[in-house]
Formats: structure tokens, C-alpha cells, sequence
């Protein structure tokens, strides 16, 4: 099977493994919260691979640049994310260390 470049990296590869993660962690989050906290890191976490995987199959340089710097984006609101969470007590604090040290 065909890999495409993007599969290749290990930034892509990591941030892979980081989504499971936080689908993982956010299962144990308040179910009042589906569609709130839990529905916004999920997703921030999904646009990382995702603006990876497109920002590399664009041809300029600026475009390339363009996505990689949205999913860098992300990255700062998934700790937003992890950050209120904790302050909320929906994150143990040993969760929230190895997500924020994860994803810095």
C-alpha cells in the first residue's frame, strides 16, 4: 500500500498517536460536556493531523507553511484546552502532564 509523504513524518506520526490519547482521556470527561470541552480538544487535536496531512499535499511553500502554522494553532488550543480542564477537575493532574508535555 501506497504511504503518502505526510505518513512518513514523525510529527504527523506523534500527533497520531496524541489524538488517541485525548479520545482516551476525554471518554471519563462529564457527559454533559459532549458537546462542549470534550467535542473542542478532540477536535483541535483532529485539525493538527488533518492541516498536516493537507498542508503537504499542497505544491508552494507558503501554503505548505499556511497549514503546518494552523496546526501549530491547534496545539496551543488543545493546552487551553488541557489547562481548563484540569481547573475544572476533569483531568487528573498526571493526565494533564503527560498530554501538555505530549503536545509541547
Amino acid at each position: 500500500m501506497y504511504k503518502f509523504y505526510f505518513e512518513k513524518l514523525e510529527v504527523w506520526k506523534n500527533t497520531r498517536v496524541f489524538v488517541k490519547e485525548v479520545y482516551k482521556v476525554t471518554e471519563t470527561f462529564p457527559a454533559n460536556e459532549q458537546f462542549g470541552i470534550t467535542n473542542q480538544v478532540r477536535r483541535a487535536s483532529l485539525n493538527i493531523t488533518a492541516n498536516i496531512a493537507e498542508g503537504f499535499s499542497r505544491q508552494s511553500n507558503k501554503e505548505k507553511s499556511r497549514f503546518i502554522n494552523i496546526a501549530y494553532s491547534s496545539s496551543w488550543e488543545i493546552i487551553n484546552f488541557l489547562v481548563l480542564s484540569k481547573d475544572l477537575n476533569f483531568l487528573f493532574e498526571k493526565e494533564y502532564i503527560k498530554l501538555r508535555t505530549d503536545i509541547e
